[in-house]
C-alpha cells in the first residue's frame, strides 16, 4: 500500500509503521491521520502480522503533535461532519494485534495521546512527554480522558491532563506513562524485541483474544469478566493450539501455532444477565 507521511513494513511477522516526516518532528497531519487509519485496518486484518511497533522518523520526536504550521487557523471551528477528536480510525487499541509504542523522541499533545492507544510504550530516556493542549487553548483528543486514566490512574491523569506539563522518560516511567526509558537511538530496537517475542513464542488467536478482553474489562463487573473468559476458553480449549502449546512444552521445541485471527475469530460473549460474582 502507498501511504502519505507514513512508512509501512512487515519483517518476521512484526509490523513497524513509521510516522515520516522528520523534518518536521513528525507533527501529525490530516494525511498521516488517513495513513494510520488504514495501517492499523490492514493489521487487524492480515494473518501475517504477529505484533506492531509504532515509532517516529528521525532521532528528534516520536511525534511533536499536531501540525501548526497553519498558525491561528491550527485550531479554527470545524464543522460538525468534518472533525473528530480521534482523526483516525481504528485505534491502537481497537485492533487486534498487540501495538507496541516506540517512542524514540518528544511526544507532545496528540503525539503522546495517540501512544497512550498503544499496549505498551517504551520512552526515550532524554526526549519529554506531555499533553500540553490546555496550554493552547482547546482540550485533550484522542480519548485520553479513557485512556490515561485507566494507565496511570486519576489522580496522576489529572495532574497531567489539567497542567500540560512536560515530563522526562524517567518521569514517564515513574508515573506509568511508560513500561520503561531507554536511551533515545535503543528505543526501537527495545520496542522490536517485545513485539519479536510475542511474534515467534504467543499463539496469535489467544494473544487477539487476551487483547480485545483486556481493553474491555475496566467497563465490566467481575461477573462479567468472568463469564467472558469462561466462554472464551471453550473457543481455545482442545483445539488445536492449545494441544500444539502443551506439547510443545513438553518437547521443549518452539510451538508451531496454527489458528488465524482472521478465519478463527470468535463469536464475542454477550453479557450474562446476572453472576453470583456479581450479587
Amino acid at each position: 500500500m502507498d501511504y502519505d507521511d507514513l512508512r509501512f513494513d512487515l519483517s518476521d511477522g512484526v509490523a513497524t509503521i513509521t510516522l515520516d516526516r522528520p523534518d518536521e518532528m513528525n507533527t501529525f497531519s490530516g494525511p498521516m491521520g488517513e495513513s494510520l487509519g488504514r495501517a492499523f485496518r490492514h493489521c487487524d486484518e492480515e494473518d501475517a502480522v504477529r505484533a506492531v511497533v509504532l515509532t517516529g522518523a528521525g532521532d528528534r520526536a516520536f511525534c511533536a503533535g499536531a501540525d501548526l504550521s497553519g498558525g491561528a487557523d491550527a485550531f479554527s471551528a470545524q464543522g460538525a461532519s468534518d472533525f473528530s477528536a480521534t482523526p483516525f480510525h481504528p485505534t491502537a487499541f481497537e485492533i487486534r494485534k498487540p501495538v507496541i509504542a516506540a517512542m524514540n523522541g518528544h511526544a507532545i499533545g496528540i503525539g503522546l495521546t495517540l501512544a497512550l492507544h498503544c499496549d505498551v510504550r517504551i520512552a526515550a530516556s532524554e526526549a519529554k512527554y506531555g499533553v500540553l493542549q490546555v496550554r493552547r487553548g482547546v482540550m485533550p483528543d484522542c480519548c485520553a480522558h479513557w485512556t490515561l486514566p485507566r494507565i496511570v490512574g486519576m489522580e496522576r491523569a489529572a495532574y497531567l491532563l489539567l497542567t500540560g506539563r512536560k515530563v522526562s522518560g524517567a518521569e514517564a516511567v515513574e508515573l506509568g506513562l511508560a513500561l520503561r526509558a531507554v536511551p533515545g537511538p535503543a528505543v526501537l530496537e527495545e520496542a522490536t524485541a517485545i513485539a519479536r517475542d510475542i511474534a515467534e513464542n504467543a499463539a496469535p488467536l489467544s494473544v487477539a483474544i487476551t487483547k480485545r478482553l483486556l481493553w474491555q474489562s475496566p467497563g465490566m463487573s467481575p461477573g462479567e469478566v468472568e463469564h467472558a473468559e469462561t466462554e472464551l476458553h471453550h473457543h481455545l480449549m482442545g483445539g488445536p493450539d492449545a494441544m500444539e502449546g502443551g506439547l510443545a512444552y513438553l518437547e521443549r521445541r518452539p510451538a508451531r501455532f496454527t489458528r488465524s485471527v482472521s478465519r478463527d475469530w470468535p463469536r464475542w460473549p454477550d453479557a450474562p444477565n446476572s453472576s453470583k460474582r456479581d450479587r
